[in-house]
């Protein structure tokens, strides 16, 4: 299996590299390795379309090699896919492992998991991979020490497996692991997160002179709702969350489709007219 690692800490990143390790030693996979040369975190599904992409083929020290880009998660991949290592193609893509978790709402912003969407767009099975820190925080908000080794190790034993495991078409896997010992693994749904943003006034640019603001961070929570992602996490479980790319939400297609919409349709032509 051709297995492509990603991920949107950046090419040099701890877990990045430790889930490296782990894959190379794992039965059956050829790796390749094509990740950000720099931090990329929260970017979402960004991508580079108004300018050429800088790439840098990087040696990490043990005989093999990686590409570092100036480009976004996305960009890794389709970088990928689009045949820059010579003869290989991706089968499947490993985006992490992230430091930080990934759970509940915040995945629309991440970009380990926008990293893993490329790859259903293209596809291809994908799973992110993240990591609580030591801190134990259930927000963004991280510690600065990571243990990466049971998330590497879980990983290593899904993509040896994936045949094994019932994962639906155009579906990823979104994993997080929690600090301090894992104490089992639940297939979870996403959870529920609550922003408590504020407007905050900081020092004027000291360049221009425009004002500045902070309006995000505030402490964020979430809800407390047994069989999601982040209480599986708090209970330190590994949580498996399936997810897929379908944002129609189809129960409410009838409703609208029995509206009346053609009543809106003459006014607006009437006016371009």
């Amino acid at each position: 299996m051709r297995v492509l690692l990603t991920n949107d800490d950046g090419i040099d990143a701890e877990g990045l590299q430790r889930l490296r390790r782990e894959l190379l030693q794992t039965p059956g996979v050829d790796l390749a390795v094509i990740a950000p040369d720099g931090n990329r975190s929260a970017i979402g599904r960004g991508i580079t379309t108004r300018r050429a992409l800088a790439v840098e083929r990087i040696a990490f020290g043990d005989g093999t090699h990686g590409y570092a880009t100036d480009g976004t998660p996305v960009d890794c991949v389709r970088l990928a896919s689009l045949g820059l290592v010579d003869g290989w193609l991706p089968d499947l893509v490993v985006a992490g492992i992230n430091h930080g978790s990934n759970l509940g709402d915040d995945v629309t912003y991440s970009g380990t998991v926008a990293a893993a969407m490329e790859g259903l767009l293209l596809g291809l099975p994908a799973i992110a991979v993240s990591q609580q820190s030591e801190k134990r925080e259930m927000d963004f908000r991280l510690g600065l020490e990571f243990v990466f080794d049971e998330a590497a190790r879980f990983t290593s034993r899904v993509v040896e497996e994936l045949e094994a495991v019932p994962l639906p078409p155009s579906t990823l896997l979104n994993v997080n692991v929690p600090a301090g010992g894992v104490g089992g693994v639940e297939v979870a749904r996403l959870g529920k997160r609550i922003y408590r943003d504020r407007l905050e006034a900081s020092d004027a640019d000291p360049l221009t002179g425009r004002p500045t603001f902070f309006i995000y961070g505030a402490e964020p929570g979430y809800e407390k709702e047994p069989g999601t992602d982040l209480a599986a996490v708090a209970a330190g479980r590994i949580a498996v969350t399936p997810v897929h790319l379908d944002l129609t939400h189809h129960d409410g297609i009838g409703p609208l489709s029995a509206s009346d919409l053609e009543r809106l349709l003459a006014p607006a032509v009437e006016e371009v007219d």
